[in-house]
């Protein structure tokens, strides 16, 4: 929201409270406070009829610093507020010296400027990260009285900002305005379905607003060197949260927030659904599931969108009879075949649903303010919505849920959640206008819950569309409604890397789109792309996804990259867990990896997939690539290319081949596997080399599908020499070293020569291995 007029005044209807002189600091063991006055006080007269800013800070973890303003500390705590894990030992130093206080927690400073008006900067380890100065704090009172709390942080000559959610504009938020109110407006506007009140800066650090109310930005687009955000009432809290890289930042982010939870194994493969609002049965959908077999194309999950409810009821959670008459045998004969099952749900519950009425009778559902059930007629008519605040109600819901997991369903894809009134009250009184944010949080939290409690840990997962800040502890999340062009794939990706730097480590989207019919040409680009996303589902809205409906070669791509998807697991498994650890995202931004190359901080149409990576995929119909390497000599994963990176580089491409690089100094994965993502994947796995550096040491880890650490295979380079070193359980396993073609000796493997390079097989599944090279 912006309140100024230009530099030097107000708008219209504002009035402006903002700290002018600091007049009290107050330290305790574990806190810091200033109290400012809002005018320069001469004399006692002064000190009347003013306001008083209150200034807290406190530590929740350490590298994290948290700033809560306050005008006015009267009014009732009304909930939700986002869960936070907070380290009830972290250590902080509090000083208060003659001009400057300051507050630290591990590395992080905040110095306050005591007799320079209001100055204030945060550092990390020596170096200066941003600030709030002169006119950045306050309080913000309009003509209609609605009063407002505002910050101001400094935004440095070449800063960048990213994140605030699954956003589809442009990657890089300077000079947006960004208004975080959860909405169903598609991958085409500004609107986001997943709104997230943090952001991160190139400069090495990031700030949370901690509140699920609506957020309003203005990244450089008030004040150009400022970034701006404001909240509605009378306080404002926010996290400085530091890091020695951005990765650590994004790190400490999900420690303060909630990590990511593991998604099953089978969940990787390749999804594909009835579509949204085409006809189906079980002769149709067993007509596509034989026609991938028939096509030898491995499928893992079919998903029934909506209509496998009987229209008007959605939601009741019964099969809809007159389509499908018995459903608990239509799903033993699925299942047999080794599919897993998903079904379409939503929060909502129409009136001609018998849960309506269950609802209505117990209180389950949310109410308006005279005490009757709050109804409209979007999407279903008489629709009601479950209050997830009622713990009888999520109760309630988690057992018509149960009885499906019971017949035999896997997954929820937990749709909507962004159509949520404000004008309601809920049953244990939180704020409603909070609540319209937070309540997908609510909703997919006693999904996933459910599915964990049933079908045990790292066997949960669900397949949402809406979050805000903490959403990401329930993966999967999707990029929305998105439509068949190049244009909508290039904004889902944006969107799919913004969710990452906000927190997020899972992701997927409707490969080739969701709106209208992709071309057999997009079908195939976007079929490359969405099998080397996180999850990969084929989904649409008036017509079958399905790849014979498109041409005969759209088959064999579809075919070529599961196959391709499925031996990549090992190397994509061992990332999920990094993502569970670390909060660190599979599908990454460039920046996040290269944080101190430039030419990386802008790039929004690659990222890398895991740490070893790179995907660029191609958004034109002439197959050409263009895409920037960094440093070092990369390799093609599909063809063994090596090029030399510091660089753009340019391409051309068919259906069966994309820039698929493989970084310098990896070691990467590779299964035995390619009709199934869930095997044993130490037993028979190749470790593929790539470019290995001098003096440098390259790991691999390979899991079982339990977590389980099965094998350790780490590779260092010393002038002519290769040692390996590997332990962990006895499973067979080899090592092709990428671009070496011959060794002079071999000590503990046998060893070949092959078109890709030197291949190894150990002689025993743990040990060392030595390689001397020629020359």
């Amino acid at each position: 929201m912006k309140f100024t007029d230009g530099y030097w005044h107000m708008r219209q209807g504002v009035t402006f409270n903002y700290p002018i002189e600091i007049r009290n600091v107050r330290t305790y063991e574990d806190k810091l406070t200033v109290l400012a006055s809002c005018k320069k006080i001469v004399t006692r007269g002064d000190t009347l009829n003013t306001a008083i800013l209150t200034v807290n800070y406190t530590s929740p973890m350490p590298d994290v610093i948290c700033v809560e303003l306050v005008h006015h500390n009267g009014k009732l705590p009304k909930g939700p507020e986002f869960a936070k894990n907070v380290n009830r030992d972290t250590q902080v130093s509090v000083q208060n010296g003659q001009e400057v206080a300051s507050f630290t927690s591990g590395k992080l400073t905040v110095q306050i400027h005591k007799n320079e008006g209001w100055n204030t900067e945060f550092i990390f380890d020596g170096k200066r990260l941003t600030g709030s100065g002169y006119k950045s704090p306050g309080h913000v009172k309009l003509s209609d009285q609605s009063t407002y709390m505002r910050e101001q942080l400094d935004l440095g000559v070449g800063e960048y900002i990213y994140g605030l959610g699954e956003r589809f504009t442009p990657f890089v938020k300077n000079g947006q305005v960004v208004d975080l109110w959860n909405e169903d407006g598609g991958t085409c506007s500004e609107q986001a379905y997943k709104n997230v009140p943090f952001y991160i800066s190139n400069f090495g650090y990031g700030v949370f607003v901690d509140h699920p109310e609506r957020v309003s930005y203005e990244v450089g687009s008030e004040q150009v060197a400022k970034v701006q955000f404001s909240v509605p009432g009378e306080t404002l809290k926010y996290y400085i949260i530091g890091g020695a890289s951005l990765k650590e930042v994004l790190s400490n982010y999900t420690l303060l927030t909630g990590r990511p939870a593991l998604p099953p194994a089978w969940s990787y493969g390749l999804w594909l659904t009835t579509s949204f609002t085409t006809s189906y049965d079980e002769t149709t959908v067993n007509s596509f599931i034989d026609g991938m077999l028939e096509r030898e194309i491995p499928l893992h999950v079919f998903h029934f969108d909506c209509f496998w409810m009987k229209e008007f009821q959605w939601c009741d959670f019964e099969w809809d009879r007159d389509v499908f008459p018995d459903p608990q045998g239509m799903l033993d004969r699925l299942k047999s075949k080794g599919l897993n099952i998903c079904v379409w749900i939503n929060s909502y519950i129409a009136q001609q649903s018998y849960l309506f009425d269950e609802g209505k009778a117990n209180g389950y559902l949310v109410k308006t303010k005279e005490g009757d059930v709050w109804q409209w007629d979007r999407w279903q008519g008489g629709m009601g919505l479950v209050d997830f605040t009622n713990p009888a109600a999520v109760r309630w819901y988690k057992d018509k849920l149960k009885v499906l997991i019971d017949m035999g369903v896997d997954s929820f894809k937990t749709d909507f959640g962004e159509r949520i009134p404000t004008d309601v009250v809920y049953f244990d009184g939180s704020d409603p206008v909070k609540m319209h944010n937070y309540y997908t949080h609510l909703y997919n939290k006693a999904v996933f819950e459910v599915l964990e409690e049933t079908k045990g840990k790292n066997e949960a997962m669900v397949f949402a569309r809406s979050a805000t800040a903490g959403g990401q502890q329930f993966p999967v999340h999707w990029g929305g409604d998105c439509t068949a062009n190049y244009n909508s794939m290039a904004e889902t990706l944006r969107g799919g890397l913004s969710l990452g730097l906000s927190g997020f480590g899972f992701w997927s989207h409707d490969i080739s789109g969701f709106e209208n019919t992709a071309t057999p040409d997009l079908y195939k680009r976007w079929t490359a792309f969405g099998l080397l996303s996180s999850h990969s589902r084929l989904h649409g809205s008036q017509s079958y996804r399905v790849p014979w409906l498109f041409d005969d070669e759209a088959s064999d791509v579809l075919r070529y990259f599961t196959k391709l998807k499925s031996t990549m697991m090992p190397y994509l498994f061992g990332s999920s867990i990094e993502t569970t650890h670390t909060g660190l995202p599979m599908m990454r931004a460039m920046v996040l990896e290269f944080p101190g190359e430039a030419a990386c901080e802008q790039l929004d149409r690659q990222y890398m997939l895991g740490e070893s990576l790179l995907v660029a995929p191609i958004f034109n119909d002439r197959g050409e690539a263009n895409y920037y390497l960094p440093g070092g000599r990369w390799t093609n994963f599909l063809s063994g290319a090596v090029v030399e990176g510091g660089r753009w580089v340019s391409e051309q491409h068919d259906y069966f081949s994309l820039p698929l690089m493989a970084r310098p100094n990896s070691l990467i994965a590779v299964g035995s596997n390619e009709l199934r993502p869930d095997y044993d994947y130490a037993d028979g796995v190749t470790i593929h080399a790539f470019e290995l550096e001098d003096g440098r040491e390259a790991k691999a880890v390979v899991f079982s599908t339990k977590a389980e650490q099965e094998l350790v295979v780490r590779a260092v380079r010393s002038g002519g020499a290769i040692e390996i070193a590997a332990s962990g359980a006895g499973k067979p396993w080899e090592m092709i070293l990428r671009g070496v073609s011959e060794a002079a000796e071999v000590s503990g493997a046998d060893w070949s020569v092959t078109e890709a390079g030197i291949r190894l097989v150990p002689h025993e599944a743990a040990g060392r291995i030595r390689v001397q090279l020629r020359g």
